[in-house]
């Protein structure tokens, strides 16, 4: 009887020390509804600081003219910064205040895809002494890098010629409620209360600094705290849970991003479970497509009580996405390209090191660096060899 009585005790003492655990956790998941507040003041500040500096201070500084330098530009700004989320919330925040035109910012977001996979990258480098380890965690970047670029390759081109993605965004948008009665005009006039005192405080070109450490701030602090709650602490349990077949790490994918709103973190994660043999390279696959469609939603989340066009854009953004998972999921065929190509060039930046740090190098920062530059002089050029009509005598 003793020994039950303790026992008993014992199981008690566990109940009353439970809630604690719970409610701490309960108070850091608090913390996210002021930064997803801070998180729309940011876009709103953003849309607030184009309004006042038009062209002279927007993203088509980069060269808004091609469509091609759009795509550079959204790959080296999100190399540089290395948030995906960040490039496609500045690029709604300029659609949406009409410093950025719908065509110029499309190629911009579909460039962040590709830019988003330095991270991945830079998280391998970390095998770099180890060359069994190397070899596999370059393909599991790699095959980040590969998915985005073939979609690119196949889908950008077609979004030229047709402007099919913007026409589809197009014909989706009229659906949701957009610039209605439902559009909660108490919490959109708020948030430009709030930015038009502070921007006539401090000025536009400082209210767009502001904006954008805030935005880059709320996105990784939101981040962060996501991924202490649901992966941290349960980190073993959720690698066998997730990769257990190819569909589900293709859902946890998607639902784990679009819950850190960090597509760099959850894609950089798969990285590491590959090098050391915890999963194989076709589940990071899967994991990875579920994770590109899982990242539109901060996009989605920066357009809410905006305007159509920038909501279209993130339609955009998501179609793109989900289009190049429907290429490479279901074709088995098309599947296996994006996998050997991370092999093969796993292979070969395992063989001669210095070729993963040149990649980097050129492919994220000279190559798109140096192309629009060239663009640029190329313009200025012929816009200085168009003859001048003289008038009449």
């Amino acid at each position: 009887k003793f020994a039950g009585l303790l026992e008993q005790a014992n199981l008690n003492l566990e109940r009353t020390n439970t809630p604690l655990t719970v409610t701490a956790g309960s108070w850091q998941m608090l913390l996210i509804i002021p930064l997803v507040f801070v998180f729309f003041i940011a876009i709103q500040l953003m849309g607030s600081s184009f309004g006042w500096l038009g062209q002279d201070l927007s993203i088509t500084d980069l060269g808004s003219t091609t469509p091609y330098v759009g795509l550079l530009a959204g790959l080296l700004i999100t190399a540089i910064i290395q948030s995906s989320s960040t490039t496609t919330s500045l690029a709604v925040a300029a659609v949406a205040s009409g410093s950025v035109h719908l065509d110029f910012a499309i190629p911009v977001v579909l460039g962040a895809n590709i830019g988003t996979t330095i991270t991945s990258t830079i998280v391998a480098l970390g095998f770099v002494t180890k060359s069994n380890e190397f070899r596999k965690a370059m393909s599991a970047a790699m095959l980040h890098d590969m998915f985005n670029i073939l979609a690119v390759l196949v889908i950008f081109p077609l979004e030229i010629k047709y402007q099919f993605l913007e026409r589809l965004s197009g014909l989706i948008v009229p659906i949701i409620p957009i610039g209605s009665e439902v559009e909660a005009p108490w919490f959109n006039g708020l948030l430009g209360l709030i930015a038009d005192h502070i921007s006539a405080f401090l000025g536009p070109f400082i209210t767009l600094i502001l904006a954008l450490l805030l935005l880059f701030s709320s996105i990784k602090l939101i981040s962060r705290l996501l991924y202490d709650q649901l992966i941290g602490p349960k980190k073993q349990k959720f690698q066998n849970a997730i990769f257990k077949n190819g569909n589900r790490a293709f859902g946890w994918g998607m639902l784990l991003t679009s819950a850190v709103q960090s597509s760099s973190l959850t894609t950089s994660l798969i990285v590491p479970l590959v090098a050391t043999n915890r999963i194989n390279i076709r589940r990071a696959f899967f994991f990875l497509m579920g994770s590109n469609i899982g990242t539109t939603l901060t996009a989605i989340l920066a357009a809410l009580f905006r305007s159509p066009e920038a909501m279209s854009l993130a339609l955009t953004h998501f179609l793109f996405n989900s289009l190049a998972v429907i290429l490479f999921y279901p074709i088995p065929m098309l599947g296996r390209a994006p996998v050997f190509l991370a092999e093969k060039l796993g292979a070969l930046m395992s063989r001669f090191r210095v070729a993963a740090f040149a990649y980097i190098t050129l492919a994220f920062f000279v190559i798109p660096f140096s192309l629009i530059y060239l663009s640029n002089d190329k313009e200025e050029v012929a816009d200085n060899d168009v003859p001048k009509v003289e008038s009449d005598r």
